[in-house]
């Protein structure tokens, strides 16, 4: 029989009977329940946010872009052959799961009442509308043609159709800056939005071959790649792999790079949530430890009579650490019922709300990652529990006599 195991549950039972104690140990196994769930909900908002954000911003801009080096600073690009070395031989690259070709063209909207400026990124029968699907609000899809004449359907963002009042079916006038202007008469499709301003208030989709008509290239002629990887944590590896096919007058140009005030943001987020979490676990194990040390002083008599008794010290302290693992048990079941389930709920009723022009997006998003759950659960049991030894030196230092006639 474990004898520090068997008193510690005899121990639990009595400690229940006695209001003061029972108050007392409810105060701990909350303090455990409430600070895991905390956690959990602070890690699946965060995993959630950034993967929101970071599919939000990869359907529109791809991981890596090939372009011909330039000087040029124009949101236009230099044209560069269809097929190259990166064109070819990309589909062996272990870390590359797409690559699709694109041109873009700077225009001007213009309906009969106000005018809009934007960009024109033209695409191709390559591009992967399996990613660009979700940020669809409203129509459809562009259907391009499959001959060589160019489609004139176009998709517009959110903010360019409040702004032009425009919608799906009604045409507009673009006219693309170049000398002389070239107009051209578009018909709306679909309205996308992803929240993210920069993209939303001048991106537009379109047909490449429309850019290469307009520019004068022939259909093996195009603005640059875009190239996608299968995981984003692989992006260094792809980036390297790309840069060993680069052809001398390709130039190489990585998401982050581009985007590099949002990136810096997402790992302000990750700076301040670690300041979050390390004062959630010293709150947690700071009650615990005042938790257990009102258990030992409540049980100075007795110690003092195990000690007369012959018992070591040592044993005596395990008999209250297992006091506090059983009260950290229950408290994390607890907080792992109440933070995973107010994480599903939410992610399955979307009950919280955002305001899309600061967040990005009009709720509070979830993902679970059920790694990072286990290792909330062990880092609380294990650091909770090493927390636990220092009140129990207490014991070691108790002189039998003196403990016993405590009570008195």
């Amino acid at each position: 029989m474990n004898f520090p195991r068997f008193l510690a549950a005899r121990l639990r039972r009595r400690t229940e009977q006695r209001l003061f104690s029972a108050t007392v140990t409810r105060i701990g196994i909350a303090s455990i329940a409430i600070g895991l769930a905390v956690m959990i909900l602070a890690f699946a908002v965060l995993f959630g946010f950034k993967g929101t954000i970071q599919e939000k911003l990869f359907s529109l801009s791809a991981h890596l872009k090939v372009t011909r080096y330039t000087l040029n600073q124009s949101y236009e690009e230099t044209a560069m052959p269809r097929k190259s070395r990166i064109s070819e031989q990309y589909k062996s690259l272990s870390a590359v799961r797409h690559l699709q070709m694109v041109a873009h063209k700077a225009g001007i909207l213009k309906t009969p009442d106000d005018l809009q400026g934007v960009l024109f990124k033209g695409v191709g029968s390559d591009y992967d509308w399996n990613v660009f699907q979700q940020n669809l609000v409203e129509g459809a899809l562009p259907a391009f043609q499959k001959d060589t004449s160019d489609s004139k359907q176009v998709m517009i963002s959110r903010t360019i159709a409040k702004q032009l009042q425009l919608k799906p079916g009604d045409g507009v006038i673009i006219y693309f800056l170049q000398n002389p202007p070239r107009p051209r008469k578009l018909t709306v499709t679909g309205i996308y939005e992803t929240g993210l301003e920069e993209l939303d208030k001048q991106l537009i989709l379109g047909d490449i071959r429309l850019v290469q008509k307009l520019n004068r290239w022939g259909p093996d002629t195009v603005g640059g790649y875009e190239v996608f990887v299968k995981d984003f944590t692989q992006l260094p590896t792809a980036e390297a792999q790309i840069a060993k096919l680069l052809e001398p007058e390709q130039d190489l140009r990585s998401v982050v790079d581009e985007y590099r005030p949002l990136f810096d943001w997402l790992s302000l987020l990750d700076r301040n949530l670690s300041v979050f979490l390390t004062l959630i676990l010293f709150v947690a194990s700071f009650n615990m430890v005042s938790v257990l040390l009102v258990l030992i002083m409540e049980r100075i008599p007795m110690i003092g009579l195990l000690k007369a008794l012959g018992s070591p010290s040592w044993q005596i302290r395990k008999v209250f650490l297992w006091q506090g693992i059983s009260m950290i048990l229950k408290g994390l079941l607890i907080g792992n019922g109440l933070g995973i389930g107010l994480c599903l709920i939410q992610q399955r009723y979307r009950l919280f709300p955002l305001d899309p022009e600061n967040y990005y997006m009009s709720y509070v998003p979830i993902e679970m990652n059920w790694g990072v759950v286990l290792a909330l659960n062990l880092a609380v049991l294990g650091l909770v529990t090493l927390v636990l030894l220092l009140p129990t030196f207490i014991i070691t230092r108790m002189r039998p006599v003196e403990a016993i006639r405590f009570s008195k």
